[in-house]
Protein backbone atom coordinates (compact mmCIF):
# COMPACT_ATOMS: atom_id res chain seq x y z
CA UNK A 1 0.00 0.00 0.00
CA UNK A 2 1.33 3.43 -0.96
CA UNK A 3 1.14 5.90 1.94
CA UNK A 4 1.04 9.62 1.23
CA UNK A 5 3.19 11.74 3.53
CA UNK A 6 5.28 8.87 4.89
CA UNK A 7 8.64 7.22 4.27
CA UNK A 8 8.44 3.58 3.22
CA UNK A 9 10.44 0.86 1.51
CA UNK A 10 9.18 0.29 -2.02
CA UNK A 11 10.28 -2.15 -4.71
CA UNK A 12 11.51 -1.11 -8.17
CA UNK A 13 9.12 -2.69 -10.71
CA UNK A 14 9.59 -0.86 -14.03
CA UNK A 15 12.31 1.34 -15.53
CA UNK A 16 11.37 4.08 -18.01
CA UNK A 17 13.24 6.99 -19.61
CA UNK A 18 11.90 9.47 -17.06
CA UNK A 19 12.51 7.38 -13.96
CA UNK A 20 11.67 4.20 -12.09
CA UNK A 21 8.23 3.00 -11.08
CA UNK A 22 7.98 1.67 -7.53
CA UNK A 23 5.39 -0.50 -5.81
CA UNK A 24 4.79 -1.95 -2.37
CA UNK A 25 6.78 -5.18 -1.78
CA UNK A 26 3.53 -7.00 -0.98
CA UNK A 27 1.95 -5.86 -4.26
CA UNK A 28 3.00 -8.89 -6.31
CA UNK A 29 1.66 -7.57 -9.62
CA UNK A 30 2.83 -4.00 -9.06
CA UNK A 31 -0.65 -2.67 -9.79
CA UNK A 32 -0.34 0.42 -7.56
CA UNK A 33 2.75 2.29 -8.71
CA UNK A 34 4.50 5.58 -8.02
CA UNK A 35 7.23 7.26 -10.04
CA UNK A 36 10.69 8.03 -8.69
CA UNK A 37 11.98 10.71 -11.15
CA UNK A 38 15.11 9.83 -13.15
CA UNK A 39 17.31 12.45 -11.47
CA UNK A 40 16.72 10.72 -8.13
CA UNK A 41 17.14 7.11 -9.23
CA UNK A 42 20.42 5.65 -7.86
CA UNK A 43 22.61 4.22 -10.62
CA UNK A 44 22.72 0.83 -8.89
CA UNK A 45 18.92 0.49 -8.43
CA UNK A 46 17.69 -2.57 -10.36
CA UNK A 47 14.27 -4.13 -10.88
CA UNK A 48 13.32 -6.02 -7.71
CA UNK A 49 15.50 -3.89 -5.43
CA UNK A 50 13.92 -2.00 -2.53
CA UNK A 51 14.51 1.66 -1.80
CA UNK A 52 13.47 4.00 1.03
CA UNK A 53 11.41 6.95 -0.27
CA UNK A 54 8.94 9.61 0.84
CA UNK A 55 5.62 10.01 -1.00
CA UNK A 56 4.00 13.37 -1.73
CA UNK A 57 2.07 15.05 -4.57
CA UNK A 58 3.72 17.17 -7.24
CA UNK A 59 2.44 20.48 -8.67
CA UNK A 60 0.14 18.51 -10.99
CA UNK A 61 -1.38 16.71 -8.00
CA UNK A 62 0.21 13.37 -8.95
CA UNK A 63 1.64 11.03 -6.32
CA UNK A 64 5.41 11.01 -6.60
CA UNK A 65 8.36 9.51 -4.70
CA UNK A 66 11.55 11.18 -3.52
CA UNK A 67 14.73 9.95 -1.84
CA UNK A 68 15.16 13.33 -0.16
CA UNK A 69 14.81 13.61 3.60
CA UNK A 70 11.85 15.72 4.70
CA UNK A 71 11.76 17.69 7.95
CA UNK A 72 8.31 16.35 8.84
CA UNK A 73 6.08 13.34 8.07
CA UNK A 74 2.33 12.78 8.23
CA UNK A 75 0.98 13.26 11.75
CA UNK A 76 4.27 14.60 13.10
CA UNK A 77 5.00 17.99 14.66
CA UNK A 78 8.07 20.00 13.66
CA UNK A 79 9.43 23.54 13.55
CA UNK A 80 9.67 24.82 9.96
CA UNK A 81 10.84 28.07 8.38
CA UNK A 82 8.37 30.32 6.55
CA UNK A 83 9.83 30.84 3.08
CA UNK A 84 7.05 33.10 1.80
CA UNK A 85 3.56 34.48 2.41
CA UNK A 86 0.95 34.69 -0.37
CA UNK A 87 -2.78 35.39 -0.78
CA UNK A 88 -3.67 31.77 0.05
CA UNK A 89 -1.38 31.28 3.03
CA UNK A 90 2.25 30.77 3.93
CA UNK A 91 4.73 28.38 2.36
CA UNK A 92 7.15 26.40 4.50
CA UNK A 93 10.55 24.88 3.75
CA UNK A 94 10.27 21.17 4.57
CA UNK A 95 13.19 19.87 2.55
CA UNK A 96 11.55 19.36 -0.84
CA UNK A 97 11.52 21.47 -4.02
CA UNK A 98 7.75 21.87 -3.71
CA UNK A 99 7.16 23.89 -0.56
CA UNK A 100 4.50 23.00 2.02
CA UNK A 101 1.36 25.14 2.25
CA UNK A 102 0.18 26.49 5.61
CA UNK A 103 -3.32 27.83 4.78
CA UNK A 104 -4.54 30.98 6.53
CA UNK A 105 -7.38 29.00 8.13
CA UNK A 106 -4.83 26.70 9.78
CA UNK A 107 -2.82 29.55 11.32
CA UNK A 108 -3.40 30.47 14.97
CA UNK A 109 -1.73 33.82 14.25
CA UNK A 110 -0.48 35.44 11.05
CA UNK A 111 3.05 34.25 10.38
CA UNK A 112 5.86 36.25 8.79
CA UNK A 113 8.52 35.36 6.22
CA UNK A 114 11.69 33.79 7.72
CA UNK A 115 9.88 33.03 11.00
CA UNK A 116 10.08 29.49 12.38
CA UNK A 117 6.68 28.04 13.24
CA UNK A 118 5.59 24.85 14.96
CA UNK A 119 3.26 22.86 12.70
CA UNK A 120 1.81 19.41 12.11
CA UNK A 121 1.46 17.67 8.75
CA UNK A 122 -2.01 16.47 7.67
CA UNK A 123 -3.98 15.56 4.53
CA UNK A 124 -6.66 18.14 3.62
CA UNK A 125 -10.09 17.47 2.10
CA UNK A 126 -8.65 17.52 -1.42
CA UNK A 127 -6.10 14.82 -0.57
CA UNK A 128 -3.11 17.17 -0.45
CA UNK A 129 -0.47 17.44 2.24
CA UNK A 130 -0.78 20.66 4.23
CA UNK A 131 0.52 22.15 7.47
CA UNK A 132 -1.52 23.28 10.47
CA UNK A 133 -0.70 25.26 13.61
CA UNK A 134 -3.72 23.75 15.39
CA UNK A 135 -1.61 21.12 17.10
CA UNK A 136 -3.81 19.59 19.80
CA UNK A 137 -4.74 16.36 17.88
CA UNK A 138 -1.09 15.74 16.98
CA UNK A 139 0.50 16.09 20.41
CA UNK A 140 0.86 13.13 22.74
CA UNK A 141 0.49 12.69 26.48
CA UNK A 142 3.17 11.64 28.94
CA UNK A 143 3.74 10.89 32.60
CA UNK A 144 7.43 11.72 32.41
CA UNK A 145 6.88 14.93 34.42
CA UNK A 146 5.75 15.47 38.00
CA UNK A 147 4.34 18.40 39.96
CA UNK A 148 6.66 21.43 40.17
CA UNK A 149 8.90 20.30 37.30
CA UNK A 150 10.01 23.15 35.02
CA UNK A 151 9.30 22.56 31.33
CA UNK A 152 9.88 24.43 28.08
CA UNK A 153 7.34 24.64 25.32
CA UNK A 154 5.55 26.64 22.64
CA UNK A 155 2.27 28.45 23.34
CA UNK A 156 0.37 27.58 20.17
CA UNK A 157 -3.27 28.53 20.82
CA UNK A 158 -5.40 30.52 23.30
CA UNK A 159 -9.01 29.74 24.24
CA UNK A 160 -11.09 32.09 26.37
CA UNK A 161 -12.86 29.09 27.90
CA UNK A 162 -9.97 26.71 28.47
CA UNK A 163 -6.81 28.82 28.64
CA UNK A 164 -3.50 28.64 26.78
CA UNK A 165 -2.46 25.45 24.99
CA UNK A 166 1.25 24.61 25.14
CA UNK A 167 3.29 22.07 23.20
CA UNK A 168 5.71 20.88 25.90
CA UNK A 169 9.09 20.10 24.30
CA UNK A 170 7.16 20.67 21.06
CA UNK A 171 5.49 17.24 21.36
CA UNK A 172 3.42 16.81 24.56
CA UNK A 173 0.02 18.27 25.49
CA UNK A 174 0.07 21.01 28.10
CA UNK A 175 -2.54 23.53 29.26
CA UNK A 176 -2.34 26.73 31.28
CA UNK A 177 -5.93 26.92 32.61
CA UNK A 178 -7.79 30.19 31.93
CA UNK A 179 -7.71 31.19 35.62
CA UNK A 180 -3.90 30.79 35.62
CA UNK A 181 -3.30 32.56 32.32
CA UNK A 182 -3.13 36.19 33.41
CA UNK A 183 -0.03 37.29 31.52
CA UNK A 184 -0.22 38.88 28.08
CA UNK A 185 1.84 36.21 26.34
CA UNK A 186 1.31 36.09 22.55
CA UNK A 187 0.63 32.93 20.59
CA UNK A 188 3.83 31.47 19.16
CA UNK A 189 5.93 32.38 22.21
CA UNK A 190 8.50 29.99 23.63
CA UNK A 191 7.86 29.77 27.37
CA UNK A 192 9.13 28.13 30.53
CA UNK A 193 6.36 26.88 32.83
CA UNK A 194 5.84 24.96 36.06
CA UNK A 195 3.90 21.68 36.14
CA UNK A 196 0.96 22.08 38.53
CA UNK A 197 -0.66 18.68 37.95
CA UNK A 198 -0.44 15.56 35.79
CA UNK A 199 -3.75 13.82 35.04
CA UNK A 200 -4.24 10.05 34.89
CA UNK A 201 -4.43 10.25 31.09
CA UNK A 202 -1.05 12.03 30.96
CA UNK A 203 -2.40 15.50 30.18
CA UNK A 204 -0.46 18.21 31.99
CA UNK A 205 -1.60 21.45 33.62
CA UNK A 206 0.91 24.29 33.77
CA UNK A 207 1.48 27.71 35.25
CA UNK A 208 3.86 30.42 34.07
CA UNK A 209 3.88 31.84 37.59
CA UNK A 210 5.81 30.65 40.61
CA UNK A 211 4.11 29.47 43.78
CA UNK A 212 2.36 32.38 45.51
CA UNK A 213 4.98 32.91 48.23
CA UNK A 214 7.75 33.05 45.60
CA UNK A 215 5.78 35.18 43.13
CA UNK A 216 4.84 38.04 45.50
CA UNK A 217 8.18 39.84 45.23
CA UNK A 218 8.15 39.67 41.42
CA UNK A 219 4.55 40.90 41.32
CA UNK A 220 5.33 43.71 43.76
CA UNK A 221 8.13 44.94 41.46
CA UNK A 222 5.73 44.85 38.51
CA UNK A 223 3.10 46.84 40.44
CA UNK A 224 5.76 49.44 41.31
CA UNK A 225 6.78 49.68 37.66
CA UNK A 226 3.19 50.26 36.55
CA UNK A 227 2.55 52.88 39.26
CA UNK A 228 5.68 54.73 38.13
CA UNK A 229 4.43 54.62 34.53
CA UNK A 230 1.27 56.39 35.78
CA UNK A 231 3.46 59.20 37.22
CA UNK A 232 3.31 57.74 40.71
CA UNK A 233 -0.49 57.46 40.99
CA UNK A 234 -2.32 54.29 39.96
CA UNK A 235 -5.95 55.31 39.26
CA UNK A 236 -7.49 52.23 40.88
CA UNK A 237 -6.98 50.10 43.99
CA UNK A 238 -7.14 46.43 44.86
CA UNK A 239 -10.92 46.86 45.04
CA UNK A 240 -11.10 47.28 41.27
CA UNK A 241 -12.81 44.64 39.14
CA UNK A 242 -10.84 41.52 38.18
CA UNK A 243 -11.18 42.54 34.51
CA UNK A 244 -9.51 45.93 35.08
CA UNK A 245 -6.72 44.38 37.12
CA UNK A 246 -6.09 41.65 34.55
CA UNK A 247 -6.05 44.15 31.68
CA UNK A 248 -3.76 46.69 33.34
CA UNK A 249 -1.54 44.44 35.45
CA UNK A 250 -1.59 41.01 33.81
CA UNK A 251 -2.45 39.49 37.21
CA UNK A 252 -5.45 37.96 38.92
CA UNK A 253 -7.15 40.06 41.58
CA UNK A 254 -5.71 37.86 44.37
CA UNK A 255 -2.19 38.17 42.96
CA UNK A 256 -2.56 41.94 42.73
CA UNK A 257 -3.86 42.19 46.31
CA UNK A 258 -0.92 40.15 47.63
CA UNK A 259 1.57 42.35 45.77
CA UNK A 260 -0.09 45.58 46.97
CA UNK A 261 -0.12 44.21 50.53
CA UNK A 262 3.61 43.52 50.28
CA UNK A 263 4.33 47.08 49.11
CA UNK A 264 2.10 48.57 51.81
CA UNK A 265 3.81 46.48 54.51
CA UNK A 266 7.20 47.74 53.33
CA UNK A 267 6.03 51.35 53.39
CA UNK A 268 6.49 51.93 49.67
CA UNK A 269 2.91 52.98 48.81
CA UNK A 270 -0.19 54.46 50.32
CA UNK A 271 -3.77 53.60 49.40
CA UNK A 272 -6.53 56.18 49.10
CA UNK A 273 -10.17 55.60 48.34
CA UNK A 274 -9.62 55.60 44.59
CA UNK A 275 -5.89 55.30 43.96
CA UNK A 276 -2.55 53.85 45.00
CA UNK A 277 0.30 56.35 45.39
CA UNK A 278 4.04 56.03 45.75
CA UNK A 279 5.41 57.34 49.01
Amino acid sequence: MLELGKRQNLKAVKKVDFGMYLASPDDAKGEERVLLPAKQVPAALAIGDEIDVFLYKDSSDRLIATVRETLISLGEVARLRVSGVTKIGAFLDWGLEKELLLPFREQTYRVREEEEVLVALYVDKTGRLCATMKLYPYLTTTKAYVKDDKVDGTLYEISENFGAFVAIDDKYQGLIPAKEFTKNVPVGSRITARVTSVHEDGKINLSIREKAYLQIETDAKEVLRVIESFDGVLPFTDKASPEVIRREMGMSKNEFKRAVGNLLKNGMIEITERAIRLK
